[in-house]
């Protein structure tokens, strides 16, 4: 069997799918392409079944808030979106890693990949919890992790910490005053 030599992944998405790819960033061997919310199927689907690059393992979604609550809603650095969404694939063929990357906003949603990779189907279920971003066309896009009649994506960076002052000797009264004990 002949194993078709690996193909640079940048040079063949410009040569294939040209002005898909918006950018590229290489940081300690790993390339990150940068892509529209809009092409994220297409692009994974040519990084998945083209033959050279044969990325055919999704091993991670994930998700990060880019919103900064010092500087004011809307500045999120030079980033054109509030949140980023990265794809993690894995060439079992070529040994090799590679991220795709996609900005959108809260009101932008992101096509599905489960018409690709089935086990997307809990990923983009868990960033929709979480982050509140939505995938079009996802099969069951409901929570996961918090109950069904939660309010709000507890990751975002602007939800309320809901976090309890650790106990001390120096502060146990103050803290016991507040805690709802049993009354007897």
């Amino acid at each position: 069997m002949h194993i078709p030599d690996a193909l640079a992944p940048a040079a063949a998405f410009e040569e294939h799918l040209p002005g898909v790819l918006k950018g590229t960033h290489e940081f300690r061997g790993e390339l990150t392409l940068i892509i529209d919310p809009a092409d994220v199927e297409r692009a994974i689907h040519f990084l998945r079944d083209t033959r050279g690059l044969i990325y055919n393992y999704l091993s991670d979604i994930s998700a990060v808030d880019y919103f900064d609550s010092v500087k004011g809603y809307g500045d999120y650095g030079d980033r054109p979106a509030r949140f980023g969404v990265s794809y993690h694939l894995y060439s079992l063929l070529y040994n090799r890693r590679i991220r795709v990357k996609t900005f959108v906003d809260e009101d932008v949603a992101i096509p599905t990949l489960t018409t690709l990779w089935e086990g997307a189907n809990w990923l983009e279920r868990e960033i929709f919890d979480m982050m509140g971003i939505h995938f079009d066309g996802h099969p069951n896009l409901r929570r996961v992790l918090m109950p069904a009649d939660w309010e709000g994506h507890p990751q975002r960076r602007d939800y309320p910490l809901g976090y309890e002052t650790v106990m001390f000797s120096f502060n146990a009264d103050e803290i016991n005053k507040h805690k709802p004990y049993v009354k007897e």
